[in-house]
């Protein structure tokens, strides 16, 4: 669908802002009271779309597989496959690795930023609440260890030319469509390792 076929909901200010800024947007999917943006896969290298692969790593059908050199999320299957997407990953001195699981899930997730991260930038809200400006996006996976929050996120983004770049603060971004189909596919107690 082209932009002028482009139908917006909740979020078509900053979709219509997308558009003039390089035409990222080529569609949405429906979810509530909020649209999910499709991006135009072609903008972003071909090494960080959604592809299915082999994958020879030891970890076991069911596990997430974060890289964070490669800046790529693997969810393994059977059979030696995987899919594997693009991420962006944290900025260099904020990037961490080892096992963790999926403790919690939340679609539109809210956002409340960390002290270090109000402090660097002391315009960040308290707590936002979860939306299309959110820059948790759609959904987010709630990293854990040991039963407790890791305060480390595999969740979606606005900023789509993020992805393949280390951008973050930490946490792992995905496209919001990829991450809504990553979401529905992973249960709560899902492995995840970071390396």
């Amino acid at each position: 669908m082209g932009a002028a076929g482009l139908a917006l909901g909740a979020g078509s200010a900053r979709a219509a802002r997308d558009l003039r800024e390089g035409e990222w947007v080529i569609g949405i999917i429906p979810d509530g009271r909020f649209t999910i943006d499709m991006v135009d896969i072609n903008r972003i290298p071909p090494e960080f779309h959604r592809q299915d692969v082999w994958f020879a790593g030891p970890e076991g059908p069911g596990t997430i597989v974060i890289d964070v050199a490669a800046r790529q999320l693997f969810w393994v299957k059977r059979g030696g496959r995987a899919v594997r997407y693009g991420l962006s990953v944290g900025r260099e001195g904020m990037g961490w690795q080892g096992a963790v699981v999926v403790g919690r899930k939340a679609k539109w997730p809210s956002w409340t930023p960390t002290a270090s991260m109000r402090a660097r930038n002391p315009k960040l809200p308290v707590t936002m609440p979860g939306g299309p400006e959110n820059p948790l996006g759609a959904r987010a996976l709630y990293l854990y260890r040991d039963g407790r929050d890791t305060i480390y996120r595999i969740h979606g983004t606005n900023e789509p030319w993020s992805i393949g770049k280390a951008a973050s603060s930490g946490c792992f971004r995905m496209l919001n469509q990829h991450v809504f189909e990553l979401y529905a596919e992973v249960p709560v107690g899902t492995p995840v390792v970071v390396r």
